[in-house]
This record gives structure tokens, sequence and C-alpha cells, in this order.
């Protein structure tokens, strides 16, 4: 899946991506970096909207996991089951959100449990990020079900 195409199935099947001007600014099959602006996502204090960061960082883990399954032909519903949000700095401008898998390692067995029980878990790390500086840290939990 390329770039375009993520963003075209971002926009169309969740609006509010479309609401945050969600851009896919990076896709491969380790990460995924969203980018939106600043203006759709506002606050009161001229900062970005803090369910807005968390929006954007969720966006980013479930794409992750989107792409790669799409990339070996599995078709599985995937919700987010937990997370956590840490916001380390305000963002007054351009925002992103690179997700990776929390263990690089845990795709094949995630793949291995999807395919014996129709479900499996995983977790995924987003990272917010600002003028080039760390400005918060999801840590989330999905789930996949076989479709």
């Amino acid at each position: 899946m390329h770039a375009e195409q993520l963003q075209a199935y971002l926009h169309q099947n969740i609006p509010l991506s479309r609401a945050m001007e969600v851009s896919v600014a990076a896709i491969d099959p380790d990460q995924v970096r969203l980018t939106a602006p600043l203006a759709p996502n506002i606050n009161h204090c001229a900062t970005v909207f803090g369910g807005s960061a968390s929006a954007l960082a969720i966006l980013a883990a479930w794409s992750l996991l989107h792409i790669r399954l799409r990339a070996e032909d599995r078709n599985a519903t995937l919700l987010i089951q937990r997370n956590s949000m840490e916001y380390e700095q305000t963002i007054a401008g351009e925002f992103s959100a690179r997700a990776f898998l929390a263990d690089a390692d845990s795709w094949p067995r995630f793949i291995k449990t999807l395919s014996r029980r129709g479900k499996a878990r995983i977790a995924v790390t987003s990272v917010l990020e600002h003028e080039g500086a760390q400005a918060g840290r999801l840590c989330g939990e999905f789930v996949a079900l076989s479709s």
C-alpha cells in the first residue's frame, strides 16, 4: 500500500482523519508517520488539542497494523483495546505521529495467534513529534479479529 492509498482510505473510512487534515508522510513495513496541521486541531491556548494529538497517535498505530495485515493479504477488523498517552510538551504548530511495533519480534506470534484463534493482540508505540522533538508518546494495545 502506498501513502496516497492509505491517506484516501483513512479519509474515506475514518472521517475524523479528514476533519483533522491528516496526511500520510511516510509508510514502510516497520513504521508509519502521519502529520496534521495546527489550524483544525487548535485549542483555546492556540496549541494542539490533546484529543487531536491522541487521535493522530492512535491513527498512526492503527495504520501500521492495517498496512502490515494487508501486505500479508489478511482480512481482520482492528480495534484499540487500551492505551495510555503521555504529553511531554505543548505543540504550537504542525505535528506528527510515528508508529512502530512496541516489540519488533512480536509480529510472527501475532499472525500465528490470529490464524489459529481468529483473534490476536499486539502492542504498538506511537511517538508524537513537533519541530524535531518528541512531544508525547502513546502505548496502545490493539486487537485483530479475523473477518
